[in-house]
């Protein structure tokens, strides 16, 4: 699905999966919104799910990412607000938010900035602050396919996480590999590893946002997760008075323990 999204730039086409089913929204909508380098097809399992199951479903791709126009944008709070313009475009007037990892600061921001707006909120991934260390982000900038290596070796817990989303002889490790490189290399303009890492390192309205947010709110983090420990979660979790799902995965979750973050999520947002 495209849609036309304001932003201050200028309009903007950005492309969102709607799970295999037409877009309606006088159904209950579920955002998904996903992390650093990645795009919507991260949510495939998730998205399908709930739009076959009374949903509708709004599986982004950020500004700069896969499928969507424009350039990518430098700040959690500047993607906060593309998001709630995203739901002005599909004319949704309220929705759930399920974020990874950077999108989980994006959720969490605009579910500050638009409190009557969310109705359950969902971070996945998630710590705050989410830094990211210099050695890394030297390596993004200087060497960005280095950085995916490295980056992919820390997120995936297991050498071969079994049956493997999205099925059998599913190799996690290779198609998280081939997403990153091809969405670093679909972005010319920018070095958008680069990019989305200062995003994440940068943000600094986590618990402010926190004050400002009314719906539900759950955690679900990867017990094994090097990237965003939850050892860094708990003050967020605190402020927001979240629930925490623990799941055995690392950071990248979604394919490593499928079933589970489905669980996860169908309680925080169905």
């Amino acid at each position: 699905m495209e849609l036309h999204v304001a932003t201050p730039t200028g309009t903007h086409t950005a492309y969102a999966y709607t799970g295999g089913k037409p877009f309606d929204p006088t159904l209950p909508c579920i955002v998904f919104i996903h992390g650093a380098l990645h795009d919507h097809s991260a949510w495939t399992l998730l998205s399908r799910w709930f739009a076959h199951r009374g949903h509708a479903v709004l599986a982004v791709d950020l500004p700069g990412h896969g499928r969507s126009e424009g350039p990518p944008l430098a700040s959690v709070e500047a993607l906060a607000d593309w998001t709630l313009a995203l739901l002005d475009a599909a004319d949704v007037q309220q929705a759930a938010l399920v974020g990874h990892s950077m999108g989980s600061l994006i959720a969490l921001e605009a579910a500050a900035r638009a409190p009557e707006r969310i109705t359950r909120l969902a971070m996945l991934g998630t710590a705050y602050p989410m830094k990211v260390s210099d050695a890394l982000l030297n390596t993004a900038l200087e060497n960005p396919l280095k950085a995916i290596d490295m980056v992919n070796a820390f997120s995936i817990s297991t050498t071969a996480s079994k049956p493997s989303y999205p099925g059998p002889g599913m190799w996690v490790h290779g198609s998280n590999r081939a997403l990153m490189r091809r969405t670093q290399a679909g972005q010319t303009a920018v070095n958008l590893f680069h990019l989305d890492f200062s995003v994440c390192n940068q943000y600094a309205n986590g618990l402010q946002a926190a004050a400002l947010v009314r719906c539900p709110v759950t955690f679900v983090l990867g017990k094994s997760d090097q990237m965003t420990s939850p050892k860094l979660t708990g003050e967020l979790a605190a402020a927001l008075k979240g629930r925490v799902v623990m799941v055995e995965a690392g950071h990248h979750m979604m394919a490593e323990a499928p079933d589970a973050v489905l669980g996860a999520v169908r309680t925080a947002v169905g």
